[in-house]
């Protein structure tokens, strides 16, 4: 996964590719998908949801830059991989799932992998997690049809905003920095993800 998938293809943090070459991506599909799960390609987990393909999951880590001394707030649990792979760069990581299940699933991968720099909630990630703001990076699983407000207000001077943004056929994943209060669009790259649901994304 690592050489053919994430360096053939650019991806160059070496911590990125250090934590994506620790975290076992088995534990966060069904058993049914396990010998798929380094497969260059999405993989159901329920609810209508997918963990993202590697080289996707590695793409947004790396435009978000995540230190170790980071506080990060993630949309979108899902399977809860991409949350692993945040507790390894970040000193905690703050994430929000929409649907119940995926959470408690989640929760019992992250637990039995035994990351405890994780708080993981359940509610409408497009609202971000005022109670714990402002976050030095946010990062979207889902696509927006606009960049969310909340979620812009919620991060730090500084801070560092990846988000697919678009109709929900296909978007761009976007890089955007807030510089003097105001968003600063740096990246676009063509992207597909599920839709975001909730107040500041799309209707249920």
């Amino acid at each position: 996964m690592i050489d053919t998938q994430l360096l053939q293809r650019g991806i160059r943090d070496e911590r990125v590719l250090t934590a994506m070459a620790r975290v076992p991506r088995h534990e966060f599909v069904a058993d049914s998908y396990r010998a798929q799960a380094y497969d260059d390609n999405p993989l159901p987990i329920g609810e209508g949801q997918t963990i993202s393909q590697p080289y996707i999951v590695a793409l947004m880590l790396e435009m978000l830059e995540v230190s170790e001394e980071d506080i990060v707030l993630e949309i979108g649990t899902g399977s809860g991989y991409q949350t692993a792979l945040l507790a390894q760069l970040s000193r905690h990581v703050y994430s929000i799932e929409r649907h119940a299940t995926l959470a408690a699933k989640a929760q019992a991968a992250l637990a039995k992998l035994g990351y405890t720099n994780v708080t993981i909630e359940v509610g409408d990630g497009s609202k971000g997690l005022s109670a714990h703001a402002p976050f030095d990076g946010i990062v979207v699983s889902a696509a927006a049809p606009d960049l969310p407000p909340a979620l812009f207000e919620q991060l730090k001077e500084g801070g560092r905003l990846v988000v697919p943004v678009g109709p929900t056929e296909a978007q761009f994943l976007q890089l955007v920095t807030k510089k003097e209060g105001k968003p600063v669009l740096s990246e676009q790259i063509p992207c597909r993800f599920v839709p975001l649901i909730g107040e500041q994304g799309y209707r249920a």
